[in-house]
């Protein structure tokens, strides 16, 4: 007995990986996020859709392994990759008791390399990626692990920068990294990453960054002492010899 978990990636049928369509296709029923099942309409004529919006993550895949029991094809989906902040871990935990259950996990293309190819290439080297959301983390915990981002010059992905009940969230990450990295440390916003007309992206310094507008659908990037603008496109030089 199997399910799937795929990310559909940042949105744009181009960047979804043919494996998740295919599992996607081969599916009876497809659970997901209301506003995620909406990236792909077309792949989902005539099957059973299980979808909930914000918090209702555990209910939906607990009727997918409902479904999955009862001897159907199940994928459950989930934006950019699965197992990066999204539903792989999760459906693992409920699946737990339930060993007769084969969960195969579909990657995808995550915000944090969708948004670093707008850009152009900030990921080069070692980076950090971080939820800004408090709704499952601590934000002393958040906090922590940004200053030790920071002080070790990782490069820094930022998922859920602001949102209206955490409205100062991107400022104190901003005021926790300039402890670390000087003002003029270039940084990237980008929103709507590889949606087409919605998408919107700009380079900016850390000390502009702070009251930029963001929101959850924007991903930022905060460079490193090697990250510099080359011909317009946020680059991370590794250090070969050229």
């Amino acid at each position: 007995m199997k399910m799937y978990v795929a990310g559909l990636g940042p949105g744009d049928a181009g960047y979804l990986a043919p494996r998740a369509r295919e599992v996607i296709l081969e599916s009876e029923v497809i659970a997901g996020y209301t506003s995620y099942l909406e990236l792909i309409p077309e792949l989902l004529a005539g099957k059973t859709v299980i979808e909930t919006g914000m918090r209702g993550e555990a209910e939906r895949c607990e009727a997918a392994i409902a479904e999955a029991l009862n001897g159907r094809r199940v994928c459950v989906v989930s934006g950019g990759d699965a197992g990066v902040y999204g539903m792989a871990a999760l459906l693992c935990e409920l699946a737990e008791k339930r060993p007769q259950i084969e969960i195969e996990v579909i990657p995808g293309v995550t915000a944090a390399t969708a948004a670093a190819a707008v850009l152009g290439s900030p990921l080069t080297n070692d980076f950090a990626v971080i939820s800004l959301s408090d709704l499952l983390t601590p934000r002393d915990v958040i906090e922590k692990r940004l200053d030790a981002a920071a002080a070790a010059d990782f490069v820094i992905c930022l998922y859920n920068p602001r949102s209206k009940k955490r409205g100062d969230h991107l400022e104190r990450a901003c005021a926790i990294t300039l402890r670390h990295k000087p003002p003029d440390t270039l940084c990237g916003c980008v929103r709507n990453a590889f949606r087409g007309v919605d998408s919107e992206s700009r380079v900016c310094t850390l000390i502009e960054l702070s009251g930029a507008a963001v929101d959850m659908l924007t991903t930022v990037i905060i460079g490193n002492t090697d990250t510099r603008l080359i011909n317009g496109k946020l680059v991370t030089v590794r250090g070969y010899r050229i």
